[in-house]
């Protein structure tokens, strides 16, 4: 489904000058079945409480913007333990992955895809490293604000 989705957006959203936005959002739980949920920091909630955080990238050009590609992060707490995986329904060969991880693989997708994109923005969780190198490999620009805060915008 995430493929067909970023098909369609490529076909009526496409630019050559197009930005592929990265950013995480928390979803609030109240108990610990669901996959990947954990006591970790949610910019949705301000603080750290119960939540499963999905990592998202969007393709924004002049023609409008759509998600094209998602992960949810699971904590190490989640990854090292088989039977809580198995018993959410996750792959078996799921592994630990960072954040910044999984946009450098959303962003690998999304090159093989092919979507034209010039730029990657994101927020500072995913600083520069590993995916810095790939979109400079890429002849692609990289955009990070010098706050986590995204006021007024």
């Amino acid at each position: 489904m995430r493929d067909i989705v970023r098909d369609y957006v490529i076909e009526h959203l496409a630019d050559d000058d197009a930005v592929l936005v990265i950013d995480e959002t928390g979803f609030l739980k109240q108990g610990k079945a669901s996959c990947g949920v954990a006591r970790q920091y949610t910019g949705s909630a301000g603080k750290i409480t119960n939540c499963q955080i999905g990592v998202f990238a969007a393709c924004v050009s002049c023609h409008g913007h759509a998600f094209i590609d998602r992960a949810l992060y699971l904590p190490k707490e989640w990854t090292d333990d088989p039977d809580r995986l198995k018993a959410a329904y996750a792959p078996p060969d799921t592994g630990f992955a960072t954040k910044p991880k999984l946009a450098t693989r959303m962003i690998a997708r999304a090159t093989v895809a092919p979507v034209p994109f010039k730029w990657v923005a994101g927020d500072t969780v995913y600083g520069v490293g590993d995916i810095e190198q790939q979109l400079r490999r890429a002849g692609k620009g990289w955009l990070i604000p010098c706050s986590k805060r995204f006021e007024g915008i």
